[in-house]
C-alpha cells in the first residue's frame, strides 16, 4: 500500500473497502521512490484503485448481535457474545467479537465480504493463515471459520484470533522477525492429500490482491512459476489491459528459457517446498498479541501462502523495501543463499518480476515499465 510518511497506513483504503487488519499504526512509508505514484496492494485488498478487489460489504455499525453461523463455527454462547465495529474510520467492516468461553473473556476478529469473489478470498486466507500458524507458533493470528453469513445471502465471513497490534504485553517469546521468517522458509511443507511427497502449489486458490491464483500441485518448481505464475498472470494482464505483444513475447522468453536456466531443478541444488507468506512486505508485519495469550511477538498477516521455493518470498521483500540491513544479515545466517550464489540477484528480479505482472494486471500504467525492465536485463543474460 502507497500512503504518505506519517499518516495512518489503515486509513487509505478506498472508501467501500474494509481495512484488512485491527489496530491503526502509524507507519512511514519505505517503498522506493520510484514506486511511490504507483498505487499498491493492501494485503489481501488494493489501494487507490476503482477496480479493486472483489466487493467487501460493510454491516450497520454498530452492530452487537453476532450472525448464528459465526457463533456456531465459533461454539460461542449468543447470550454473552456480542461484536463493533473495529479499526476506525467509516468504511471499516471490520470487526471484534467479544465472549466467554470455559467462564474465561475471549476475543475474535472477523470480516465479511459480497459474493464469490470473497468467498475464495477468505478461503485462501484461512487456509493460509494456519499453514504459518502450523509452522512457526506464535507468528500469525490462527483462523478458526469461514463460511456463508446465515442471515445475510451471499455474504461470507473469515473469523480469527483478535490481533492486538497496539499491544505492549510482556512475556513473548522474544524471537525476531528474521528468525521468524527464517523458521518459515526452511520448514518442510506437509504431504498434500492423494500425493507420496511435498509437493509445490497450495490446496485452495489464494488471492494476491485482486488476483485469484492458480496454485494446482507440481512436482518442478520451475514449472510451477512459469505456468502458475508467469504465464497466468500475463494472461490476466491481457485480459485488462488488452493486447501486448511486446510484453506477451517477453514474458513467454523468460518462462521458457530465464526460468529453467536460474530456478531449474538442475540449476539450484535441492530446493524444497515451504511455506511462503506471499504478500510480506512492511505493511504486513508488525508486533502485536494473539489472541490475548502470551506477549507481544513479531507478527505477519493478510498472507497470500503457496509451498514453494523459499526466495521466491524475496521478490516481494526487495521490492517495496522496509527491511533492514540487521534484518537480512540475521536471515542469511539461518537460511543461507542457494547455490549458485552469484545468481542469487537475479533469481530474486526473476520473483520480483511477479508481483510487477501483478501489480500491472490489477493497476495498469507505471508496472509495465518494471516488468519490462526486468525481463529485458533477465533475457539479455540468460535466454
Amino acid at each position: 500500500m502507497i500512503h504518505p510518511p506519517g499518516t495512518q497506513a489503515w486509513d487509505t483504503v478506498r472508501p467501500g473497502l474494509p481495512k484488512t487488519i485491527r489496530i491503526h499504526e502509524s507507519l512511514t512509508s519505505p517503498h522506493p521512490t520510484h514506486l511511490l505514484s504507483q498505487p499498491r496492494l493492501q494485503g489481501n485488498l488494493v489501494t487507490n484503485s476503482p477496480n479493486s478487489c472483489p466487493k467487501l460489504s460493510i454491516l450497520p455499525m454498530p452492530h452487537t448481535k453476532v450472525d448464528p453461523a459465526i457463533l456456531e463455527a465459533l461454539g460461542l454462547d449468543p447470550a454473552n457474545s456480542a461484536m463493533n465495529s473495529h479499526g476506525g474510520s467509516g468504511f471499516a467492516s471490520t470487526f471484534k467479537i467479544t465472549s466467554e468461553k470455559d467462564g474465561k473473556p475471549v476475543n475474535y476478529f472477523f470480516k465479511t465480504g459480497t459474493g464469490k469473489g470473497a468467498e475464495v478470498m477468505f478461503r485462501g486466507e484461512h487456509a493460509s493463515l494456519n499453514a504459518i500458524a502450523d509452522a512457526v507458533p506464535n507468528f500469525c493470528p490462527r483462523s478458526h471459520a469461514h463460511g456463508a453469513l446465515s442471515t445475510r445471502p451471499g455474504h461470507y465471513f473469515l473469523a480469527t484470533d483478535f490481533l492486538d497490534l497496539g499491544s505492549s504485553a510482556p512475556g513473548g517469546s522474544g524471537k525476531s522477525l528474521a528468525s521468524k521468517v527464517a523458521q518459515l522458509h526452511t520448514t518442510p511443507a506437509p504431504i498434500p492429500e492423494g500425493h507420496d511427497k511435498p509437493m509445490f502449489g497450495f490446496p485452495v486458490p489464494t488471492c494476491c490482491g485482486a488476483t485469484e491464483q492458480d496454485n494446482s500441485w507440481r512436482s518442478s518448481w520451475a514449472e510451477f512459476y512459469a505456468d502458475n505464475r508467469l504465464r497466468h498472470i500475463t494472461r490476466q494482464a491481457l485480459r485488462k489491459n488488452g493486447s501486448d505483444p511486446e510484453l506477451e513475447e517477453a514474458v513467454e522468453t523468460v518462462a521458457g528459457k530465464v526460468v529453467p536456466r536460474l530456478i531449474g531443478d538442475d540449476v539450484v541444488g535441492n530446493i524444497k517446498p515451504v511455506v511462503i507468506h506471499g504478500d510480506l512486505w512492511s505493511g504486513n508485519h508488525s508486533k502485536g498479541q494473539i489472541g490475548g495469550q502470551g506477549g507481544c511477538e513479531e507478527v505477519v498477516y493478510d498472507p497470500s501462502a503457496v509451498y514453494g521455493h523459499s526466495e521466491y518470498e524475496l521478490g516481494i521483500m526487495s521490492m517495496f523495501g522496509g527491511f533492514s540491513n540487521h534484518f537480512w544479515q540475521e536471515y542469511e545466517r539461518l537460511a543461507p543463499k542457494a547455490e549458485p550464489i552469484a545468481e542469487w540477484p537475479d533469481r530474486v528480479k526473476l520473483y520480483e518480476l511477479y508481483h510487477h505482472l501483478n501489480h500491472f494486471a490489477i493497476f495498469g500504467g507505471g508496472y509495465r515499465g518494471g516488468a519490462m525492465s526486468i525481463m529485458k536485463k533477465l533475457i539479455s543474460k540468460y535466454a
